[in-house]
């Protein structure tokens, strides 16, 4: 007679569902789909800039090339033309440059800079795009300001959130009135407050309270996130933003931030 041995059965294993991402790792996510939209969106500037000096490459090429065929040609103007050359493809790479760095996608360290170098970095972006979408631009700057404790590519982030939110909500005024202005000045509460203000409609009551909650947006096809975003990254900065109706029609968004002790 046989027996036989049944060996015991693995138990099923459990099907765990997988941890959920610590805040930090899913605000970083989050900061990254917003910093890419904003990219997206500001894609027809910046192949307008672009455009800008490899046309100025091609010309200079080709002027060359004639010169060079000349058999009197003086070298001093090729030389010039191979230099222009040279500026034009140095301004195309810091194009791409500032790109690359707004796409960056990890955390950086935070340092003391000035707030309006970081505006200034963003200057020429800025002002392509607001051509682009036919918005007068004009920059309003206090000199002096101390320093803030940032990373510089996150409040970067917010500044191009704020002008993207007043560019779409100029499109329903005429071409020629359209026009933002970008503020810093300090604060006697001992911050230096960065504001985007536009004279486009504005916002209806009933919409301010949620402006800063994630997935809420005004427009057909807004994610909900730029804002939202903006109001991590200036709380985790020990700050805030807020938004402010103008008179007689606009709307200003700011963002204020706490300087260092001392200063």
């Amino acid at each position: 007679m046989t027996t036989d041995v049944l060996e015991p059965k693995e138990a099923p294993r459990e099907r765990r569902s997988p941890a959920p991402d610590p805040p930090a790792a899913l605000h970083g996510r989050l900061l990254n789909v917003s910093r890419m939209a904003t990219i997206g969106e500001m894609a027809a500037g910046v192949a307008h800039e672009l455009n800008q000096p490899l046309t100025a490459i091609a010309n200079y090429a080709q002027a060359c090339e004639r010169l060079l065929a000349r058999p009197d040609s003086d070298p001093a103007d090729v030389r010039e033309g191979l230099r222009q050359i040279t500026a034009q493809a140095t301004r195309a790479a810091d194009i791409i440059r500032r790109l690359r760095d707004l796409a960056h996608s990890q955390r950086g360290e935070r340092c003391l800079a000035a707030i309006n170098a970081l505006v200034t970095e963003l200057r020429e972006l800025i002002q392509t795009d607001a051509l682009i979408h036919g918005v007068t631009l004009s920059f309003e700057l206090t000199d002096g300001l101390p320093q803030v404790l940032v990373d510089t590519g996150q409040i970067q982030q917010v500044v191009l959130n704020f002008v993207r939110n007043s560019l779409e909500a100029l499109s329903a005024r005429p071409i020629g009135s359209r026009q933002i202005v970008i503020r810093t000045e300090a604060t006697p509460e001992r911050a230096v407050r960065l504001a985007v203000i536009d004279n486009g409609p504005g916002l209806p009551a009933e919409t301010r309270q949620r402006l800063f909650d994630p997935f809420f947006s005004t427009k057909e096809n807004g994610t909900g996130l730029g804002l939202a975003i903006s109001n991590t990254i200036a709380r985790s900065h020990g700050g805030s933003v807020g938004y402010q109706p103008m008179e007689p029609t606009g709307a200003c968004f700011f963002i204020l931030l706490p300087t260092e002790p001392g200063q």
